[in-house]
């Protein structure tokens, strides 16, 4: 439910915000809108007022929306289509609050204004994020697996990472953006490290066989891990009607061994009740300075395309552990609008420099996304707290923004392909080659949401 209810708000948002940009330049440029629908199919609510009497609706289909302006065009559509339509028939008058009748750069910054809404308010979100202080974990390196890439950089678990590629890392969110984008570009990144005496050292790190798919974890790839904190093995919540409830766990019990198995983390035990779906297990605990014994079997539970156990028993968090690995960061108004803009403008290039290299096929197309993986992380990033979702809302509202303005005929960009034509020929693009690309860009489109259906259907299916 909470997934179903954080997509929904997101894509309200997002296609509200882009389809708002149009309307309000629509409005400045004394254009005349008819209607602003915010999704598509049958009206669950309209009504009219404004100026214009424009009819604002909000429609059943929630994956896009609409502004549907006075347009001769189509208004000479419809009448061959329907006759009665005809009495539509607006005055010479009001004919100038038309689309078509508007001069090219009117139309341009009417047509722009969507895309250019959905990264302002990226820029806004942001701004806001960075005043508010954004937490983070320091960039300590836990673990290093065998034979990676970052085995034969001679990294090293402990080194805390101060730059890669000469920009200045505070933590692993840092670390992943900059690896990432240095992975599209270079074929080797220096990264600078200390260890606990200070040391300096200077690694050069390869990402070949680093090559992107459907997962893009480039420290996974790289062969990073963070550092985990020790975290003691005690219960700190039980839920309800779980097996651990029913079983006699009780908040404090400290976990000492599982099946004669010595226990030394938490995480140790979450291994074993994972392993372990359906089976008994015989617990040796301790509670109130008392060794007890006992005996629970978890619960299996699909996780992707494997069983997995779950005992429905939450850790006690030691918060000066966690505090030990995590930075809070908050700037001025000024800094957090100038990161702001940095942050918007890197997002924007990484995600066209992406979309090329998925053209050229340097990158797989599994990388695509639809409805189903944008709800699975508008669900997962809401359960994090609001400042994990405003981030998602930020990125994915760049991601709306850089695609829509794509030369493909349909989207805002490739309207704006045409009236660039437009500028340089001198003369509007004729309504026959508006057509043939009005269909090409459908192919397009219906393609692109093809593969990102299929992806989706995919890691439903593969987990």
């Amino acid at each position: 439910m909470l997934t179903l209810i954080a997509f929904i708000v997101t894509i309200g948002i997002l296609v509200t915000i882009h389809e708002y940009g149009h309307f309000q330049a629509a409005r400045w440029c004394d254009v005349r809108v008819l209607r602003f629908s915010v999704g598509f199919g049958k009206p669950l609510w309209k009504k009219t007022f404004g100026k214009d009497n424009t009819e604002f609706v909000l429609a059943a289909i929630p994956f896009g929306g609409f502004v549907k302006m006075l347009d001769e065009r189509e208004l000479k559509a419809e009448s061959e289509s329907s006759p009665e339509v005809a009495q539509i028939n607006y005055s010479e008058s009001e004919l100038h609050h038309a689309f078509n009748r508007q001069n090219v750069w009117k139309r341009i910054a009417i047509v722009s204004a969507g895309p250019a809404a959905n990264l302002l308010l990226a820029i806004v979100l942001y701004w806001g994020l960075f005043m508010w202080g954004v937490t983070g974990i320091r960039p300590i390196i836990g673990a290093v697996a065998e034979n990676s890439p970052a085995a034969q950089a001679s990294l090293k678990a402990g080194e805390i990472i101060q730059k890669i590629a000469g920009k200045p890392v505070q933590s692993w969110q840092d670390a992943r953006w900059i690896l990432l984008e240095q992975s599209l570009e270079n074929k080797t990144v220096e990264i600078e490290a200390i260890n606990n005496n200070n040391e300096l050292f200077q690694h050069t790190l390869s990402f070949e066989g680093a090559n992107h798919d459907a997962d893009i974890d480039i420290l996974k790839k790289i062969g990073l891990e963070m550092v985990k904190p020790n975290i003691p093995a005690v219960i700190g919540e039980i839920l309800p009607d779980s097996a651990a409830e029913k079983a006699g766990f009780m908040v404090n019990d400290k976990i000492l061994q599982v099946d004669g198995v010595g226990i030394s983390d938490w995480e140790q035990v979450v291994n074993v009740i994972k392993d372990n779906p359906n089976k008994k297990l015989l617990f040796e605990i301790e509670r109130e300075q008392k060794v007890l014994r006992i005996a629970a079997t978890p619960e299996a539970v699909k996780d992707g395309n494997q069983t997995i156990g779950r005992m429905g028993a939450a850790v006690k968090l030691d918060k000066k552990e966690l505090d030990k690995l995590l930075i809070e960061s908050s700037y001025s108004s000024f800094s957090s609008l100038q990161k702001a803009l940095v942050k918007t403008w890197d997002t924007s290039l990484f995600s066209l420099k992406m979309l090329v290299k998925m053209v050229t096929g340097d990158v797989s197309l599994k990388s695509i996304g639809g409805p189903v993986t944008i709800a699975t992380f508008a669900g997962e990033s809401a359960t994090l707290g609001i400042k994990t979702f405003l981030g998602f809302l930020a990125l994915l509202s760049i991601s709306i923004g850089v695609l829509n303005l794509l030369p493909i005929p349909v989207l805002d960009g490739g309207h704006l392909m045409y009236y660039m034509a437009e500028i340089l020929k001198g003369s509007p693009v004729s309504e026959q080659t508006m057509l043939i690309g009005q269909k090409i860009g459908f192919v397009l489109l219906g393609l692109l949401m093809t593969i990102a259906i299929f992806n989706d259907f995919n890691r439903l299916i593969s987990g």
